[in-house]
């Protein structure tokens, strides 16, 4: 068992939810400063939250089904070790509400999409957004697969912000992957308990 597998099974479920919050948190701070420092006006940071139900559904919630297609397509050919993030995302979301679960995976949606493409991308571009955002990712790096789908997936909805312009659809579609893969860990891990 590797050093990093031992210090996460030494946490408690608490801690690293309390973790998790936390760090999202100061993304979202992050977030907020940047703009204030990086948009002329304020106006054209708020402008970046347009709301159009086609692109919302086409793009949005459309790319989410994509992404999270090609995840099970995956889970279905490549060794299960290859995908394993040390059992983080498990602990994460093996014992959440529903309710808890939307609030969970919605506050690490507008947190990390508002750095990393309203604030990030828009100031640097997306090639520098993109790659920052697989980095804070680091967890996944020692898994080339899994480190390669997250590049992929920041690289995409950064052209997704760049072609509609809105963090909405990015928000929604991030928001989606991540609670239908919380969704899926939690009834996995139900019918491993039975």
């Amino acid at each position: 068992m590797s050093e990093n597998q031992r210090s996460i099974n030494d946490l408690s479920d608490k801690e690293i939810l309390t973790s998790l919050y936390l760090s999202q948190l100061g993304m979202f701070m992050i977030a907020l400063i940047g703009a204030y420092f990086l948009f002329e006006d304020i106006n054209a940071f708020f402008q970046l939250f347009s709301f159009n139900w086609y692109e919302l559904t086409v793009f949005g919630i459309g790319f989410a089904v994509i992404v999270v297609s090609i995840d099970l397509i995956l889970h279905q050919f490549v060794p299960a070790r290859h995908l394993d993030d040390g059992g983080i995302n498990e602990r994460v979301f093996k014992e959440r509400t529903t309710p808890h679960m939307i609030i969970l995976c919605l506050v690490i949606a507008v947190a990390e999409e508002l750095l990393f493409r309203a604030v990030l991308q828009t100031a640097f571009g997306l090639v520098i957004a993109s790659l920052i955002f697989a980095l804070v990712h680091v967890r996944y790096i020692a898994k080339p697969i899994l480190f390669s789908f997250v590049l992929v997936v920041s690289f995409s909805l950064g052209f997704l912000f760049e072609y509609t312009n809105s963090v909405t659809v990015t928000i929604t579609a991030h928001f989606l992957i991540d609670f239908i893969f919380g969704m899926f860990l939690r009834n996995k891990a139900r019918k491993i308990k039975k």
